[in-house]
Order: C-alpha cells, then sequence, then structure tokens
C-alpha cells in the first residue's frame, strides 16, 4: 500500500471502565494495555497513603491535601472526588496529552469520575461499564476477598449496589465479565468501533459486536434499574 493509499490514522479515545469491587475491572484493564501498545493508563491523583506494593507514579500519583488543593486550584484536573475521605483525581493534562497524539487513554475509574469525563469530553470517551455474571456472584467474590465482618460487607454490597444502577443508568456500554477472553474482546471491539466512527470509517467486525454490548440491548433484568 503506498503512502497516498494508506490508511487515516485513527483519532484518540477516552475509554472509560468502571465496575463494583470484584467485576474483574482491573484486570481487564491491565490485558486491554498489555496488548495495545498505542494505550496509556490514566495515573489518578491522589490523597491517601500508598497500600502493599503501590508504586508512586505507577498505581498513583500519591500527594499530601495541600499540593492536591493547589492543582484544584489551578484547573489542574478533569475531573475529581472525594471518596471515603481521600481525594481522587484525574489530570487534565493526561487527557488532552492523549487526544493530541491520537492515543486510546485508559480509565480505571468510578462512575461519578467517568460521568464526568463524558460530560466534558462527550464525543471522544466511551464509557463501558463492567459487570460480574450475577449478583450472586458479585456477593460470593466480596465474601471470598475479604475477612472483614458482616457489617463491612454488607456496606460494600450496598455500595455496589448504587455503582450498578448509576453505571446501568448512564454508561454507553455494558460488558458482562463471565469470561475475561470474551469480556477482552469485547471492549477491544468496543475502542476500534468509537476510534473508527470519529474517522469516519468502519470495521464491520467490530461494530457489530460493540452494538451488541449497547446498554439498551444487554440483559441487565437482573440488576438494580
Amino acid at each position: 500500500m503506498s503512502s497516498e493509499e494508506a490508511a487515516p490514522a485513527l483519532p484518540g479515545l477516552l475509554l472509560v471502565l468502571s465496575a463494583p469491587s470484584g467485576a474483574g475491572k482491573t484486570t481487564l484493564a491491565h490485558r486491554f494495555r498489555a496488548e495495545h501498545p498505542e494505550a496509556i493508563f490514566s495515573v489518578s491523583v491522589t490523597t491517601r497513603a500508598p497500600r502493599g506494593e503501590e508504586r508512586d507514579g505507577v498505581d498513583y500519583h500519591f500527594v499530601a491535601p495541600a499540593r492536591f488543593d493547589e492543582l484544584v486550584a489551578r484547573d489542574a484536573f478533569a475531573e475529581w472526588a472525594e471518596v471515603h475521605g481521600q481525594r481522587y483525581g484525574t489530570l487534565r493534562a493526561t487527557v488532552e496529552g492523549a487526544l493530541a497524539a491520537r492515543r486510546i487513554a485508559l480509565f480505571d475509574i468510578d462512575v461519578q469520575g467517568g460521568a464526568r469525563i463524558k460530560s466534558a469530553w462527550p464525543d471522544e470517551t466511551a464509557a463501558v461499564f463492567v459487570l460480574p455474571p450475577g449478583a450472586a456472584e458479585l456477593e460470593r467474590r466480596l465474601r471470598g476477598r475479604s475477612t472483614d465482618s458482616e457489617e463491612v460487607i454488607r456496606g460494600r454490597l450496598a455500595v455496589a449496589r448504587e455503582e450498578i444502577a448509576r453505571g446501568l443508568a448512564g454508561y454507553d456500554y455494558v460488558v458482562v465479565n463471565d469470561e475475561i477472553g470474551r469480556a477482552l474482546r469485547q471492549i477491544d471491539a468496543i475502542a476500534a468501533h468509537e476510534r473508527g466512527r470519529r474517522a469516519g470509517t468502519r470495521d464491520e467486525r467490530a461494530s457489530r459486536i460493540a452494538e451488541a454490548c449497547r446498554r439498551s440491548r444487554v440483559d441487565v433484568s437482573g440488576w438494580p434499574a
């Protein structure tokens, strides 16, 4: 293919992945990043302390509350929120840099943050809500990964139900993570379809898979409305 015939470079994309705790969203995000060299993680800024083996600049940008205040005052965040007494934010430079470089910016964030990204960049954002196979499986995963008290677990389940209700109400796509390979293929297709749409091209296979993941076409009758 000559340079004159080469396909146009695909535009950048803001790919937002949100899910209740235990749905496997972070695993999907890491797998997607590994398979897409043009994708970059959006590393959030947070006021909380590192946990376990978390590294500054890799898992989060860990900052003091005063530094976070400075970033807010400078309008450096595309979105930010307070969660469980700590603040988290997405740097505006990450969004603008990814779009300018025609790359995929991958966001592993909650529904509140995802909604703000989508509101600010509606045409450049694909918001994907990841669900576990069912409510019983979600509860099993939350109980299996924690030694917390029954009260704490019930609180996490209540938060998860609220997150699901908000995600199903406002996100573009729903992916049910019943098998990780299948879920990853669906996210791949959504990204390809959205980038092609913005470039004025169409990958028929990707578009067919993506359209089947539209929120209106996925059976979510077992989840809160």
